[in-house]
Formats: structure tokens, sequence, C-alpha cells
């Protein structure tokens, strides 16, 4: 049977139902409310009244009912904060739990509740897990730092958050590193300093060079957004960074594909016109552009907006091309 009988229409003296189901003894029964709770929150009917009986059925093994009981508490912790204050000695416990599942859970969801009393008993718990054995566990520890800047950024670096970050990026595990390199920039975009927290050198290059060709897409945007803002210390360096950034323009995600034009781009300028390797960049920029224009309306009109500023750099890269347009 599909989830959907939880949609159904509810009985007048549901929420009194609900209760009595949510302090069942029977574990199956008290998963079922649970499902029906978070039914009744996703097509906008109030189940606030339900905050106590629902925050205890986190005391559970069971990772599908923690989830439900994690995703109602994001969702009416703000409004009852002095009632979300019962479920921090939970998080604290699940952060130290066996699965790394539940662990990285735990602090994903501390990170997303937006309730300044329970920020203060995030730390010790996001602290532990940023230096987690299990790297699921690292890499959501690592975007919970952004997320707990955002609402307390004092916070984030009296508590030395930002080095554990920094100290990500020679993590060995490339999602990792992605994550580590997403959250810095999230948090740099907020801050009112504007100063860089990655520090670009050649070791951070090298790091973030390797962790591009593991991760996901988004990470790879990221990690080649960064990239764009270093300034190579020679062509011999330029050069190599874009040997290992030009597979990317074959990538099936049009943002990637733009990523690495763009720090192709900022390249190339430094190298000079005239060079042989210069040439070879500019006509392997030429197929990877003229695809985007095959793709959906919106990412066409993204390309043709990036195409116009390409061409007036670089008029020669589409010269080949005309019939496209």
């Amino acid at each position: 049977m599909t989830d959907s009988k939880y949609f159904t229409t509810t009985k007048k003296g549901e929420i009194f139902e609900l209760k009595s189901e949510l302090n069942s003894d029977k574990k199956e029964r008290k998963r079922e409310a649970v499902k029906k709770v978070i039914a009744s929150m996703t097509v906008g009917k109030d189940v606030s009244a339900l905050f106590p009986d629902v925050i205890n059925c986190m005391q559970t093994d069971n990772l599908e009912l923690k989830k439900l009981v994690y995703l109602y508490l994001m969702n009416y912790a703000k409004s009852q904060p002095d009632m979300a204050i019962m479920a921090v000695n939970t998080f604290v416990k699940d952060c130290e739990d066996p699965n790394p599942l539940i662990r990285a859970l735990a602090v994903r969801t501390m990170g997303c509740i937006r309730v300044d009393k329970i920020t203060e008993y995030l730390c010790e718990p996001l602290r532990k897990c940023l230096k987690d054995e299990d790297p699921y566990v690292r890499k959501t520890a690592a975007v919970s730092v952004a997320k707990l800047h955002d609402i307390n950024a004092t916070l984030v670096e009296e508590q030395g958050f930002l080095d554990s970050l920094k100290e990500l990026l020679g993590d060995s595990n490339p999602m990792v590193v992605a994550n580590a390199v997403a959250a810095m920039t999230e948090i740099n975009e907020a801050s009112s300093t504007g100063k860089p927290l990655i520090e670009m050198n050649t070791a951070t290059i090298n790091k973030l060079l390797t962790a591009l060709n593991e991760c996901t897409e988004w990470g790879q945007i990221f990690i080649l957004d960064n990239l764009s803002s270093y300034n190579p210390t020679d062509d011999r360096e330029a050069q190599s960074i874009c040997e290992r950034i030009t597979p990317r323009l074959s990538h099936a995600n049009a943002a990637v594909v733009l990523s690495a034009v763009k720090v192709l781009m900022k390249y190339m300028e430094m190298m000079g016109k005239d060079t042989e390797f210069v040439t070879n960049i500019s006509k392997k920029l030429s197929p990877p552009l003229v695809t985007l224009l095959s793709s959906e309306p919106e990412v066409q009109y993204v390309a043709l907006r990036n195409i116009n500023l390409i061409i007036q750099k670089r008029p020669d890269i589409l010269k080949q091309e005309m019939k496209v347009f």
C-alpha cells in the first residue's frame, strides 16, 4: 500500500486519536501515527499540539521513525523553542550513536533548527562530528558549520569552527573537501569583512583539483568557482590547472561546464593570446558551448548570455559555428 492513505481526509477528534497512538507501546502503531502527523503537517494542518508526544518518539533505533520525528522538529521548533529544548539530550546522544547515518542526521537537524537556545548545545557534538571517523558524518558536519554561522557567526568564530573547516580541505574524502569548500564559500558571502576564508596557494589548489574528479557535480561547481579566484604563479602552473579542468567541459551538468569555462577563460587571459596551448584550449571551448544551445530554453538563455561575454573577449572561439545561431 502506498503512503497516500496518510493524506486522506481526517476525522473530527483526530488530534486526540493521534496523541493516543503516539504514546502506544507498539512500535508499528507509533510509526504509523508519526507518518499521519507528518502528512497532516505537509498539507498545512496545525499539529503543533502534539509536540511533546512526537518528541517522546525520538528515543528509537528505527532510522525511518527518527527521520520523521526530526522533520517534525525542524518545522515546529521555532514556534515551540521551550519545548524544543527537550530534544537536546537526544540530539547529543544521537551524535555518538554507532550508526553513522544517525550521527549525521542528528548534527544536520541541529544545524537546521534555528533556535538560539539550542545553538549553544550544538557546539560540542558538531566539533566531534567534524573529526568523525566516517566521511559521511564529516561532510554533513561541514555544511552544519555554515548553517550555524548563519544563526550565530560570532559563536562559529569563537569556537574555532572556521579552522576546523580549513583542516577538512586536506581530507582524504573528496565529498568532505567539496562540502568544506561549499561551507566556506557560503560563510564568505555572508561575511561583512569580505576576506576570503580559503587561502588559495599551490598546496590548496592541488587538494581541490584532486577532489574535483570524484565529488558531486555541485561540489565541482564550488571548487571551480574558487579556482577562478586563484592567480597562478606562472604559465606552467596555469597550463597544469587548465589540463586538469578541461575534462569538466564534457560534463552533463551545464553549470559545471560554464564554471569550467570561466576558469579557463581567466587563465587563458593570463597566458597571452598567441601561445599554442591557448589556441588548443580555445578549440576545446567551442563544442561544449554549442551543445548547451540544444538544451532546454532556460539553459539556452544562460548559455547565450555567457557566449555573448566570451566572444567579446575571444571572437574566434565560435567562428566556425555560425550556422548554430
